[in-house]
């Protein structure tokens, strides 16, 4: 649903499945979600959510989850700004 393969893109539906798969500890899922809020596809915008999802796929070592983590403090964008 996401990229529209076989399937009319809805990123609703995207969201739907990514959330199931990220409940269950599914590290992509939790990554993909906070990618979905902070993009605000599917959802309302959101950085707080997309750093709540980022957080715990950060922490099973997802490192693209790591690395917007990394930007979200740097910028100040759902957290409170932190250069450290």
């Amino acid at each position: 649903y996401d990229n529209g393969r076989g399937v009319r893109q809805d990123y609703t539906q995207a969201v739907q499945w990514f959330g199931k798969a990220a409940e269950q500890g599914i590290a992509q899922a939790q990554f993909n979600l906070g990618v979905m809020y902070a993009n605000g596809q599917g959802v309302r915008q959101d950085d707080t959510q997309a750093e709540q999802w980022y957080r715990k796929a950060a922490e099973q070592g997802f490192a693209e989850a790591q690395y917007n983590l990394g930007v979200m403090y740097a910028k100040g964008e759902g957290v409170r700004q932190n250069y450290k």
